[in-house]
């Protein structure tokens, strides 16, 4: 029992230091193609998503109310966008952080396996699949967006998809199912080596 609950410690610690990175990342200038207001310049993001369980919420955000950032999943094996919402005055946030398994840059795909965290931020609430073999994206579409040479490089990304298994808190004692999404966000990739 007391392995158990050191791996789950260790876990959270992991975990809390990944969203601290993100968060961190997020402060940086955002890229040129993204200096319009919202999630892509070109005025189309959005999120749709249906969750059930510790909370029922029906998401329908339109582009100039949310904050999207991605790029390559830490370990390289697919790509991975972060979707925020409006922002509270009280600074609650709702975020989705979809991690697509398998999927290239600029590649369209079909029946990826995803891993989804929802983070409810200023609540320290995270609900995670924990794995990839709880969610599917349908369909994704990639477009090139901004500009086309340099190192620097934006995508709008559109995945349309659903999950069969919940999203659960560390401790397992809440948990959420995203019977249905569909998203337009952004990813931004560069040529630079992790790490350097």
């Amino acid at each position: 029992m007391a392995r158990k609950t050191l791996a789950r410690g260790s876990l959270l610690a992991l975990l809390i230091a990944s969203i601290a990175a993100c968060a961190a990342a997020n402060t940086a200038p955002p890229p040129a193609a993204a200096t319009a207001k919202g999630c892509l310049a070109s005025g189309d993001g959005y999120l749709r998503a249906r969750v059930r369980g510790a909370l029922d919420l029906d998401v329908n955000w339109r582009n100039d109310e949310m904050e999207c950032t991605g790029g390559s999943r830490p370990d390289g094996s697919g790509l991975r966008v972060s979707i925020a919402g409006p922002a509270q005055s009280d600074g609650r946030r709702l975020r989705f952080v979809f991690g697509i398994e398998g999927t290239a840059e600029g590649a369209a795909a079909g029946q990826r396996p995803t891993n989804l965290t929802v983070i409810f931020e200023g609540e320290r609430r995270l609900f995670a699949t924990q794995g990839d073999d709880k969610c599917t994206v349908d369909t994704l579409t990639q477009q090139r967006t901004g500009p086309l040479g340099g190192p620097k490089r934006s995508w709008r990304i559109e995945a349309h998809g659903f999950c069969v298994g919940p999203a659960a808190t560390l401790t397992g004692d809440a948990r959420l199912l995203v019977t249905r999404f569909d998203f337009a966000g952004r990813i931004d990739l560069t040529d630079e080596t992790p790490g350097k």
